[in-house]
């Protein structure tokens, strides 16, 4: 003989089934920014920069023609983010940083004009080298969230790895490109 309360038998269930699929809308892709995304408000404005570069083919990237120019589209992304980080609190500490070590060189011009002009450009510099990692790091949310899809083009062959002068390209999913039209 067993023990009943042991081994209780659960009442039968009815079959589960699945929520209709949700076709993508702005709130969608929101919804899954948000769940995906370290930096959800962040990526979601590298997902419409990059589906603003790539309006044409679908496609931004290896590089993104800025006037009469070629500028790789990492570069251009960090460069269209950049007023973003205008008031942030670490570039102000960014260029006090930089004033230190130009005044301990004793390479900051006399010229209060021209030494900030120096400072300015120092920053820029640095930002962008750290923008190109935040904006790497936002794509691969992307990435993961399946908006966009990755990989690279240059030297010799196309190629899903970087590496080897080769550059990235950044292609906004047909669902993605569909929610961010009817938003």
């Amino acid at each position: 003989m067993f023990q009943p309360d042991l081994f209780a038998v659960p009442a039968p269930q009815e079959p589960v089934t699945p929520a209709p699929a949700r076709s993508m809308d702005l709130p969608a892709v929101l919804e899954r920014l948000s769940t995906l995304c370290e930096r959800p408000r962040y990526s979601f404005m590298v997902l419409n920069l990059i589906a603003q570069a790539s309006a044409q083919t679908g496609s931004a990237g290896p590089f993104v023609r800025e006037g009469n120019r070629r500028v790789p589209v990492r570069d251009w992304l960090c460069e269209a983010l950049m007023p973003v980080a205008q008031r942030d609190p670490r570039r102000r500490a960014i260029a006090g940083k930089v004033r230190a070590e130009l005044e301990a060189r004793r390479a900051l011009p006399a010229d209060p004009v021209e030494a900030e002009a120096v400072i300015e450009s120092q920053v820029r510099k640095r930002v962008r080298q750290s923008g190109r990692t935040n904006v790497s790091r936002a794509v691969s949310e992307l990435v993961r969230a399946g908006l966009v899809r990755r990989h690279y083009e240059g030297y010799r062959v196309d190629h899903q790895n970087r590496g080897a002068q080769r550059q990235a390209v950044y292609t906004v999913t047909e669902e993605a490109r569909r929610a961010l039209r009817q938003g």
